[in-house]
């Protein structure tokens, strides 16, 4: 039978790509010259730790790493920009947690969109992916079209295709 996984996977090192093309243009951008800013990846965790001057430069370092993470071909829902940015002293920190793997919460959202679909498949949660089965390719290619199209709040991908 048909098959294909639904995973949410960054691939380490187009972040630590995306991150050092990201440090170098703000190094190398004239409204950030004698300010301070700090850009770290922390691979083991998964976050980047951000450090600049103010909430503004903050602000415009996150929008430079978004575009360069897209230009490097990651999906911006990757990055978990809910947490605010808190003031320590002089400067203003905020932590970036990497989206790595499907949680059981977000694995039964898109469970649930596949059975609203109506068509013949089946969904199981397997750890941190969903594995999808069916008859027909062409119900497994209608369901990679539903869930791009659903709006989830996390980036998918489409991987592990049989037939």
């Amino acid at each position: 039978m048909p098959s294909f996984d639904i995973v949410s996977k960054v691939d380490p090192q187009t972040l630590d790509n995306a991150v050092n093309v990201t440090k170098k243009e703000i190094t190398n951008r004239f409204d950030f010259k004698d300010s301070h800013v700090k850009i770290e990846l922390n691979k083991k965790d998964m976050k980047i730790d951000l450090e600049a001057d103010s909430d503004m430069k903050l602000k415009q370092i996150v929008d430079v790493l978004i575009s360069r993470s897209m230009k490097q071909g990651l999906d911006p829902l990757a990055f978990d920009l809910n947490k605010e940015p808190f003031p320590s002293g002089k400067i203003v920190k905020q932590e970036v947690p990497v989206r790595n793997g499907l949680k059981q919460d977000d694995a039964k959202k898109v469970v649930k969109v596949i059975k609203d679909s109506g068509l013949k498949v089946q969904a199981q949660i397997m750890d941190d992916l969903v594995r999808v089965t069916a008859k027909k390719i062409d119900d497994l290619q209608a369901i990679i079209q539903l869930c791009k199209n659903a709006n989830t709040g996390f980036a998918l991908q489409y991987v592990n295709m049989r037939s």
